[in-house]
């Protein structure tokens, strides 16, 4: 009977917000309120949004082509990066796998500034269209910068003729030229995909199952929008067409940005919330001053606002106690004789909700960390992965294989495995997004021992098929799709109602730091092995180094990192919210 009755409240706290929420909108019966969204989400005008006008898979579908464009436009530079700098710019194989990962790393870098950018100020769909110009923009730089200043001279930046030296000039137009394409795509990636999820109703049941597959359909349309450029796009890279296929990097990525403004009056948002860093900073400065005040067991005196629906009109939810990282709970500790209630001073006094936010984000940190060095070995398909193919035989028949296209081989496995695991092996393995993680850094290991036995056969015989890359490309595919979609899904999940882009964030931080490690972790092995004069295990020329004994030690390295991943799994507490639908 209670539980029954909790829930009628529930209902009738939902259908007061619809009444409520409606600014000037009169819900003459219970049909018409049940037809705005329940999670506080809102149209282009500010007004609740109406589930038939707005959201679903119409706006989710024009989001997944949007992405698949921008994706296309951005493989079209990066697959091929370190091939146009040790062909065009003129940079030594390590230097060049530094610079790749470097920029990769700035890419998913600048994810943290649009997600801030959007959760505090901007909201999604305007930090979407902000960043996809400066994208633009960049990509057009690039285009102008190659076909006029770094191709100098006719059939340079090809496999057979290197190009020229550069000016300083001209080399710092190409820099700024990537690193505003840097900051285009990392601004808006993490958004996008929020933005996607924000077009699903967590509040109605059909909706939220639609809500946790968008992820997923993300990442496939993600895969897909690079084939084009692992394939055509490379080939002409490959022959050192770079002008052409950087035109049609631009060309796609001004395509989606006018579809994704085509479709603005029928996204849902969600309003900023304000700046989280002062909550945060609220929260523990609080705590300190009450930390010599006695707590009473149960967590009786823990202040929360009283009378606040469940959902706000920002899309922010109220968040329950839990035990862990108790010195926080002071911040929330109501002093009698001191404290005012409500309180007047938030740098004193915070709710529970405030406190519980900055617990969740805390927790998160361990994990993330933890899947950090995957992203290393996600970050060796761009760079030595393709530098090994270059050495490796590439003909068949008559026609020779670019070395970055063995990256299709990727995209067909995510496709593939996607689809097994969405329709055989979920319904009835269900797994939850942490045992999915750490079945991605397990597979992982099992791609870089792979890597690894294809490079120590190929110092022996250095005329072997490039084919014989494909089980260490399928490997890493089939790792992504069980470790990237299983972060999407479980940082979006677990960070707090007013940090949904922080969370997406938070998996592109990942991939960032990966490849900063990955470029530390290359110059530290090539400085220890290369002292004495030796040529050390990446050099310039492959085979004359032992590429084989790095990928080994990256199956090492992940699989250490597994077995913190499982601990810091075990050790995660969930945060905790207030029922907002029932079952």
């Amino acid at each position: 009977m209670e539980k029954d009755q909790g829930r009628i409240e529930v209902g009738e706290m939902k259908a007061g917000r619809a009444s409520s929420i409606t600014n000037g909108y009169d819900c003459r019966d219970e049909e018409e309120c049940c037809s705005y969204t329940m999670d506080g989400s809102v149209d282009y005008r500010g007004r609740p949004a109406a589930k038939a006008k707005t959201g679903g898979w119409m706006t989710g579908s024009i989001l997944l082509v949007n992405q698949g464009l921008a994706t296309l436009a951005f493989f079209g530079v990066g697959v091929n990066l370190v091939l146009f700098l040790t062909r065009v710019v003129r940079q030594s194989n390590a230097d060049a796998a530094n610079t790749v990962s470097k920029w990769t790393g700035t890419v998913y870098l600048f994810s943290l500034v649009g997600a801030f950018l959007s959760d505090c100020y901007w909201g999604r769909y305007k930090t979407c269209a902000i960043f996809q110009l400066i994208f633009v923009f960049g990509l057009v730089l690039l285009s102008l910068a190659t076909r006029f200043f770094l191709i100098n001279s006719s059939g340079c930046g090809d496999r057979n003729t290197p190009c020229r030296p550069h000016s300083d000039m001209e080399l710092g137009i190409f820099y700024i030229s990537i690193y505003l394409i840097a900051l285009g795509n990392g601004g808006y990636q993490p958004n996008v995909a929020t933005l996607g999820a924000d077009q699903f109703d967590e509040d109605d049941p059909k909706e939220a199952h639609s809500k946790v597959s968008f992820f997923s359909y993300f990442y496939l349309a993600l895969n897909l929008g690079s084939l084009f450029s692992n394939t055509f796009l490379d080939y002409f890279e490959d022959e050192g067409l770079w002008a052409i296929a950087f035109w049609a990097s631009a060309g796609s990525a001004i395509l989606g940005l006018t579809l994704f403004l085509a479709g603005a009056r029928r996204y849902r948002r969600f309003q900023p919330t304000g700046n989280p860093l002062s909550r945060a900073c609220q929260v523990i400065v609080a705590a300190a001053r009450k930390r010599r005040v006695q707590m009473t067991p149960g967590g009786d005196d823990l202040y929360e606002e009283d009378g606040k629906e469940v959902v706000m009109a920002n899309g922010s939810r109220k968040m329950l106690h839990t035990v862990g990282l108790k010195f926080l709970d002071r911040a929330a500790l109501i002093e009698h004789g001191v404290d005012s209630v409500p309180p007047s001073n938030p740098w004193r006094l915070c709710t529970i909700t405030q406190v519980e936010e900055l617990k969740c984000v805390l927790r998160l940190l361990p994990i993330w960390l933890t899947t950090i060095l995957y992203s290393v070995v996600f970050a060796q398909m761009t760079s030595l992965f393709v530098e090994q193919g270059a050495a490796m035989n590439t003909s068949l028949s008559s026609f020779r294989i670019p070395p970055a296209s063995m990256s299709s081989f990727d995209i067909l496995s995510v496709a593939a495995f996607l689809f097994l695991y969405r329709r055989l092996i979920a319904p009835v393995i269900p797994l939850t997004q942490l045992q999915r993680m750490g079945l991605g850094l397990a597979i992982a290991v099992a791609a870089m021992l792979a890597a690894g036995a294809v490079e120590h056969f190929r110092l022996r015989d250095n005329s072997i098929n490039i084919l014989w890359q494909i089980p260490q490309y399928v490997l890493i595919g089939a790792s992504e799709v069980f470790m990237y979609v299983g972060q999407l899904e479980f940082f979006n999940k677990e960070v707090p109602s007013g940090l949904k882009s922080f969370g997406s964030a938070l998996c592109m931080a990942s991939i960032s730091m990966g490849n900063y490690v990955s470029s530390v972790l290359v110059t530290m092995v090539m400085e220890v092995t290369s002292a004495g004069g030796r040529p050390g295990w990446i050099p310039d020329d492959l085979d004359e180094g032992h590429m084989d004994r790095f990928f080994f030690l990256l199956a090492v390295l992940t699989s250490v990192d597994l077995v913190a991943f499982v601990v810091c799994a075990r050790w995660y507490e969930g945060s905790k919210v207030e029922e907002s639908f029932s079952a």
